[in-house]
């Protein structure tokens, strides 16, 4: 019987260390920056099953879509989780990727075939190799922009390129394109347009948990223009959670009401954090080498081939410093997320610190 894999990922979850490096999103909002009066009158009833329409519309705004377009979640998770039980059959997805994703798809016994990224590749997907995994059993292509963990961004001809092949292979398949780190760019750098305007058979998945600064909210969506899918999702989703919470719908609303300063804020904080960790980068090149990310609070470290990988990991525990393993990501062990984003400038600078001296210690 299908169960749910359990992944070592969940440790996030717990206690955070003294050197917090694995977390993969910018500062939290507090619940003070969003509450108004009005939300004192809110009633705690039931929400609607495609989720409260104001929030649907502020998402498809963005979109260039309806708001029937739009489904709310429970999380991006939810939404995955959602289209891989109702379009069941065979999924193409990528390797190294985001474990709970990989896990929707084990969990409903989805046969996968894998496209396999590498670290000397610079995580780049291709066409060609995600033609190469393409069959006429292909239900779903599963693919993230910016990836997770590598925060390497799948180019807009890529995705077309895909999409054209998949008319050529499995013209009934689905383009699942989880866009959850989209909007998190550094500095004045553009934010890439969703792939939704890419055609009809493209679905988008994203929350509002990394670029916002609202886990907590548990408020994420799927948009498709496929009315039959929507109407499946909807179905679904009623018959998993019934609803999201309203309390958390209209906070959501209040998130996107000021997402200008939010994201504007975040790109600031990113750019600065990117800096600071690609000068540590450049600096212990004798000790790790990384992949620039396009996008987001994260990327890719390499342990040189001198750094002994068991005293690393238990030095670097010692000395409080949690990076995420690149084998809960399907990746080579000796690969490591870190996430840049989540501490504030002297907190990063300390964090990089003590990760320099557990690597100088592993030698």
């Amino acid at each position: 019987m299908p169960t749910f894999p359990r992944n070592p990922i969940m440790s996030l979850t717990a206690e955070q260390p003294r050197h917090e490096l694995g977390e993969s999103y910018g500062p939290d909002l507090r619940l003070a920056d969003l509450l108004t009066p009005e939300l004192g009158d809110l009633e705690l009833g039931y929400g609607t099953a495609a989720g409260d329409v104001k929030l649907r519309t502020a998402i498809a705004d963005r979109h260039g879509v309806r708001p029937e377009d739009v489904v709310v979640t429970v999380g991006g998770m939810h939404g995955i989780f959602l289209l891989a039980y109702l379009l069941e059959g065979e999924v193409v997805t990528t390797a190294p990727q985001f474990p709970m994703t990989r896990n929707a798809f084990d969990t409903v016994g989805a046969p996968v075939r894998a496209v396999p990224l590498t670290f000397d590749d610079g995580y780049r997907v291709t066409a060609e190799a995600v033609r190469a995994q393409l069959t006429p059993q292909t239900r779903l292509v599963s693919l993230a922009t910016p990836q997770n963990p590598s925060g390497v961004a799948v180019p807009p001809e890529t995705l077309r390129e895909i999409l054209e092949a998949m008319g050529e292979v499995c013209p009934d398949a689905y383009l699942m394109v989880d866009e959850t780190y989209r909007t998190a760019a550094y500095g004045d750098d553009p934010i890439v347009d969703t792939a939704l305007r890419l055609g009809p058979k493209v679905v988008s998945v994203a929350s509002l948990s990394k670029c916002h600064g609202a886990a907590g909210l548990r408020i994420g969506w799927v948009i498709s223009t496929d009315e039959d899918l929507i109407e499946q999702l909807t179905t679904a989703k009623f018959s998993t959670v019934v609803t999201a919470s309203p309390v958390t719908e209209a906070l959501a609303v209040r998130v996107f009401e000021q997402e200008d300063k939010i994201l504007g804020e975040r790109r600031i904080w990113l750019e600065q954090n990117l800096r600071i960790t690609e000068d540590w980068v450049n600096a212990n090149s004798a000790l790790v080498e990384w992949v620039r990310p396009s996008a987001g609070a994260l990327c890719v470290v390499r342990l040189a081939a001198d750094v002994d990988l068991e005293r690393f990991r238990r030095t670097a525990a010692e000395l409080g410093v949690r990076l995420a393993d690149g084998d809960w990501f399907g990746d080579d062990p000796r690969v490591f997320r870190l996430g840049f984003g989540f501490l504030p400038v002297e907190d990063l600078k300390a964090a990089l610190d003590a990760l320099r001296e557990a690597l100088r210690a592993a030698r």
